[in-house]
């Protein structure tokens, strides 16, 4: 296990979540929150993976899987969401945050303990000043979930993305890393 919560833990990419990937960013209900415009092959997904056990330096981008730990010893976590960590800048210690939990597994605030998990690990092992993240103006809950985390509003970009119903607004979100202004 990479990062370990009460029901939930953050694992590096495997070969084996290929097939798991090619179902979830092939599904259009995810593309309107991931900008996706066309579906990915298996032969992309497997690359993809690879590329994503090179150093976070060298990529800029790291995705962790995100399982929830079964209640028994014995059986195999289940894994119901994915972190992104993009844009990673090492000299301005800071990196943009997406997080997705699948259909399925939502309504459980398991969202809340992922945001607290990866922040966690964005702030006291990547050690960044700040973290960022774009949520469209229409997503409430992701809204009220970052903003409960602390982060702010800090800017909204106008007909920022396109969608079937016209242009839509994005909102520009920041979470600055204050406990490392009292250390």
């Amino acid at each position: 296990m990479f990062i370990r919560g009460e029901k939930l833990c953050l694992r590096a990419l495997e070969p084996t979540d290929v097939e798991l990937l090619y179902r979830w960013e092939n599904d259009p209900a995810i593309w309107k929150i991931s900008q996706t415009q066309k579906p990915f092959s298996h032969y992309t997904l497997q690359m993809f993976v690879e590329v994503s056990m090179e150093e976070l330096n060298k990529t800029g981008q790291l995705r962790l899987m995100v399982d929830l730990l079964p209640e028994e010893a014995d059986q195999i976590p289940q894994t119901i969401g994915i972190v992104d960590i993009f844009e990673y800048d090492p000299f301005h210690q800071k990196a943009g945050l997406g997080i997705l939990i699948h259909q399925d597994y939502r309504g459980n605030q398991y969202a809340h303990e992922l945001l607290e998990l990866t922040l966690e690990y964005l702030f006291s092992t990547l050690l960044l000043h700040q973290v960022y993240c774009n949520i469209q103006e229409d997503n409430e809950i992701s809204l009220n979930l970052f903003k409960k985390h602390g982060f702010q509003i800090v800017g909204l970009q106008k007909d920022w993305i396109r969608t079937a119903q016209g242009f839509q607004n994005v909102y520009l979100l920041q979470l600055i890393n204050e406990k490392e202004k009292k250390q």
